[in-house]
């Protein structure tokens, strides 16, 4: 609803004076500040004075809109007909008066010339005012009304006053920009050596895996001669080929044999570690039934079962259907999962059995025990390379804390993840989830052939969000584009130019934080939008690495593709 407050003529340059007081002592009655009451008044007078110029009478209109949010003070100039064409022609000259309504474009809000209904026109100055500041209409129109006792050079002198105090301030103001401007230009220089040193020291430790990874390959051929002849050697010592042995040294040579046999296993997790860590290790996908690999793992690992108090237990694969991955490597995995939950259980089972998701087309291996359990703060040292836990079954049990990190790994390299479940004293799930058919024959079923949708680059290490974000892409004008590791969306990008990237920063935020800062330091992939995916604590670090968007996890199914538009900028086209 708009208030009229005052109404009064213009028709010379008294007038104009006037009008100026009346909207600065409107403008204070209503709470504004001093600096805004300078810029009504003057934005006011300046419509005044080009109003007479094209017009010898007109009249002056003093308003509050409350229909607003928050309300507005509206100062309104009416002009007859013949006035229309007078003010066209100031707005498009550079007079003193098209110079002083620029000036009150500037200073107010809203400030606009209209043809009104009656033939006539009018020029609209609006402010909105303060907020948290009541709106006294009364207070305003009992200002509006009263009679000034300052004569015209008074008034003019108080405006000279006012101006001067408003250069004043403008000239603090630009000072202080101008100081602004040189903190954020030294803050501009600290950024980019910021990132050049993140640059250099995401390459030094991509050199120093590399070297660790050659070391551990060169290291681990060198101990395999010496360890199988000395396997060898207790062999022909046992079967008595050069004579027979003393009790005692059976016995010596038995502890001798099973030494080399358990550095032998830390040696083949070594080569292993660094054959994937060095892009060395081929998968082998084949086609395969779950209860074929069940069944060769129950006659390998039932020995190793420490008797009647734990029991081995193989679940049924009824209903499973067939998957095609590497063999060897879920089968090593589950190997590990195996050995290590009946090492440290001491009665009850292990379990091993498996699951199938068929809308996401996962397939998870789990084994369960009953053993001594995790707690929660020790469940990501297992995972860790030579992460070990201290229990009261460790003086009992060998391990070097390679077994676990290696099942990650493998399972990353089928494109997978593992996850553990456990609690101190009551047992351990460890799962394995890997995708139902690995490589080309996944991707396939995911992005079809000829599909010319801009791509996005799904950076996640885990799988189900992988699969998420790209059921989320799947009914837009996006297509997903996955990546398993940093260094495989490193080779993507290489070879290819999304129009965005998703990156999931968890688990391992470091090392996803070090390699968004060295996107943005490098040209080449500087100006692909980056939408972080991650916890609430994630999202001010994302900000400051230059994220263009940050969604924290659960990703929802419907936010994705409207983030993608805002970042790519199809929202403008």
């Amino acid at each position: 609803m708009t208030r009229a407050l005052y109404t009064m003529r213009i028709e010379d340059e008294r007038d104009i004076v006037a009008a100026r007081v009346k909207a600065r002592d409107a403008s204070a009655a209503l709470g504004f500040s001093p600096q805004d009451q300078t810029r009504i008044s003057t934005s006011v007078l300046e419509a005044a004075r080009t109003v007479l110029i094209a017009e010898q009478a007109a009249r002056a209109e003093f308003l509050v809109d409350d229909a607003t949010r928050p309300p507005r003070f509206i100062v309104r100039f009416q002009a007859g007909a013949g006035a229309r064409e007078r003010l066209r022609a100031i707005r498009h000259d550079d007079s003193q008066a098209a110079l002083g309504l620029l000036a009150a474009q500037r200073l107010m809000d809203h400030c606009a010339i209209a043809d009104e209904a009656d033939g006539g026109t009018s020029i609209s100055l609006a402010k909105a005012m303060p907020e948290g500041v009541p709106c006294n209409t009364q207070a305003a129109t009992d200002a509006l009304l009263r009679q000034s006792n300052e004569d015209t050079a008074a008034e003019l002198q108080r405006q000279n006053r006012e101006l001067i105090g408003a250069l004043a301030d403008l000239r603090e103001r630009q000072e202080e920009l101008t100081r602004l401007t040189r903190e954020l230009e030294d803050t501009n220089r600290g950024v980019v050596a910021l990132y050049a040193e993140l640059d250099a020291r995401a390459d030094h430790l991509r050199r120093a895996d590399e070297s660790k990874s050659r070391f551990l390959s060169n290291m681990s051929h060198e101990f395999r001669t010496p360890l199988s002849s000395i396997r060898a050697l207790s062999k022909l010592l046992l079967e008595r080929i050069d004579g027979e042995l003393t009790e005692e040294q059976e016995k010596q040579v038995r502890f001798i044999r099973k030494a080399a046999e358990d550095l032998s296993e830390t040696v083949d997790d070594l080569l292993d570690l660094a054959k994937i860590e060095a892009g060395k290790i081929e998968v082998r996908p084949a086609e395969f039934e779950v209860d074929t690999l069940f069944s060769a793992l129950r006659g390998m690992l039932r020995p190793l079962s420490p008797g009647g108090a734990v029991e081995l237990v193989f679940e049924s694969c009824e209903g499973l259907p067939t998957i095609c991955t590497d063999e060897a490597k879920v089968a090593q995995v589950l190997r590990n999962f195996v050995s290590n939950a009946l090492k440290f259980t001491e009665r009850g089972y292990v379990r091993v059995g498996a699951s199938y998701d068929e809308g996401r087309r996962l397939i998870t291996f789990s084994v369960s025990d009953t053993g001594i359990g995790i707690a929660p703060e020790h469940q990501q040292v297992v995972f860790e390379e030579f992460g070990q836990v201290e229990n009261r079954l460790q003086q009992y049990t060998k391990g070097t804390g390679l077994g676990l990190p290696l099942c990650r790994k493998l399972c990353k390299l089928l494109g997978g993840d593992v996850s553990l479940t456990s609690e101190a004293g009551r047992g351990s799930v460890f799962s394995a989830t890997i995708p139902a058919h690995y490589g080309a024959d996944f991707d396939a079923a995911h992005h079809p052939a000829g599909d010319a949708r801009p791509a996005v680059l799904v950076v996640a290490s885990n799988p189900i969000e992988r699969l998420d974000c790209e059921a989320a892409l799947r009914a837009t004008p996006y297509r997903a584009m996955s990546a398993a590791t940093l260094d495989e969306a490193s080779r993507l990008l290489a070879r290819t130019s999304p129009v965005a990237l998703l990156l999931a920063v968890r688990p391992a935020p470091t090392e996803a934080w070090i390699w968004l800062a060295a996107l943005r330091a490098q040209a080449a992939t500087r100006s692909i939008p980056i939408v972080v995916l991650g916890e609430a604590e994630d999202r001010n670090e994302a900000q400051a690495l230059g994220a263009a968007a940050f969604v924290e996890h659960p990703v929802g199914g419907g936010e994705l593709p409207g983030v993608l538009n805002a970042v790519t900028g199809k929202e403008r086209s």
